[in-house]
């Protein structure tokens, strides 16, 4: 998210502690289907994941989740590795972790104060070393540390001073990744619905003007079957982060929320989300989760962004990042997205446009469109469908398809 020296506009960029250094506040990845995009979601996603549960969410001896690449012998047995730079507290760090099915193999994190690397801690396996700098109980956590949990993980369930606020960049992540959203879903997710989303869905015509938010006794049959059902997915899920928070299907009162639209003769009328359309429900969603983020100055990932949005909608909710009046706190998003017409917007740079494009064997190559000569002022979606950045289904125009029979030749 580094942005590049361009000549491009420079309004929205964020600025950072480190001398010289500016990020972009949003960046799109583009690709066709199956390429990898949603992979790049998901591998972030299993980082968080480990760091935030490893600890207290594993088990001794369980696996952990490892999904190596399928198609070269040698990955198979090959340690995954995730490795990330990002700021917390004006402060850059470099945090890491390479692990099999059964252990953690290396973790390490460095820190850069005043521009120059300090090894706060290193593992090889079970054996731990530690920086002058980094203070706590760091002996006593890394032999509570499992061999396939993380030495962060534990340290922030101890609460370790030091670490804690390394634990929590990744824990206050979002990731969305579901592109089906029920109506079921949006109440147990939003407890409240900000009115800036409201005013967003009426600003874009969805004839939203208000909600309301409705309790009522939950029956005892629901209440067992929600217990029922924590119990089922603490026992066989204990690491999971996907999906919504299972631990409200045991309230006491049922939410229900409903949508207020403008009746003919002026009053509202409510609807329960059920009948809204799929993408006001993935609005609700992920709107809250933008203005909250934009709110805090936090992360944001969401794949498939345009999955049931106009694009216009996509493309004001990318220009919400990228405005001084909206986004003082510097917040980022991070998404993939398929619609092409948001790379003729006047508010998007070329340092954040990435390119997914499936090697020969299956393997993902991910590129900034930085990477390809071009000005500025020059068309990025016409170049894009024209295939001269490639990262498109195929070469050609949609006709030559058909008439060299180029889909159905064996």
């Amino acid at each position: 998210m580094v942005a590049a020296k361009l000549k491009d506009f420079s309004e929205g960029l964020i600025e950072t502690p480190i001398s010289g250094i500016l990020v972009v506040p949003a960046a799109l990845i583009y690709g066709p289907n199956a390429s990898g995009k949603s992979n790049v979601i998901g591998a972030l996603s299993v980082m968080k994941n480990l760091v935030v549960t490893s600890q207290f969410g594993g088990r001794p001896g369980s696996p952990l989740l490892q999904m190596p690449f399928a198609f070269e012998a040698s990955h198979l047995e090959a340690p995954t590795t995730f490795d990330a730079d990002f700021l917390v507290g004006g402060v850059r760090y470099n945090y890491g972790f390479a692990y099999t099915d059964e252990s953690i193999e290396r973790e390490w994190l460095v820190s850069y104060p005043n521009g120059r690397a300090q090894t706060l801690f290193t593992r090889e396996r079970q054996q731990f070393a530690f920086g002058r700098k980094l203070r706590g109980r760091n002996a006593v956590i890394a032999d509570l540390t499992r061999k396939n949990s993380l030495f962060l993980s534990a340290a922030a369930q101890n609460d370790h001073n030091d670490l804690t606020p390394i634990y929590k960049f990744f824990a206050d992540i979002v990731i969305i990744q579901s592109i089906a959203v029920e109506g079921a879903f949006v109440s147990i997710e939003l407890e409240q619905i900000d009115e800036r989303v409201i005013n967003f869905l009426n600003n874009i015509g969805t004839g939203v003007v208000s909600y309301r938010r409705t309790e009522q006794e939950s029956s005892e049959f629901s209440r067992e079957l929600g217990r029922n059902l924590i119990g089922f997915f603490q026992k066989h899920f204990p690491s999971s982060d996907t999906g919504p928070d299972f631990s409200g299907l045991d309230r006491d009162k049922d939410v229900s929320i409903e949508l207020g639209h403008r009746a003919v003769d002026g009053s509202v009328v409510y609807l329960s989300l059920d009948r809204e359309s799929a993408g006001t429900r993935r609005m609700l969603v992920i709107l809250s989760k933008v203005f909250e983020a934009l709110d805090s100055g936090g992360l944001i990932i969401v794949d498939e962004l345009d999955a049931s949005l106009h694009t216009q909608a996509c493309e004001l909710i990318f220009a919400l990042f990228s405005s001084k009046e909206y986004n003082t706190a510097g917040a980022q998003m991070l998404a993939t997205i398929h619609d092409t017409n948001i790379l003729a917007s006047e508010s998007i740079r070329r340092d954040q446009i990435w390119l997914c494009e499936k090697g020969l064997y299956g393997d993902s190559n991910i590129s900034p469109l930085t990477d390809v000569r071009l000005r500025h002022t020059d068309d990025f979606e016409k170049g894009y469908l024209e295939g001269r950045f490639k990262a498109l289904p195929f070469s050609g125009s949609v006709q030559s398809q058909i008439r060299y029979g180029k889909i159905t030749s064996k």
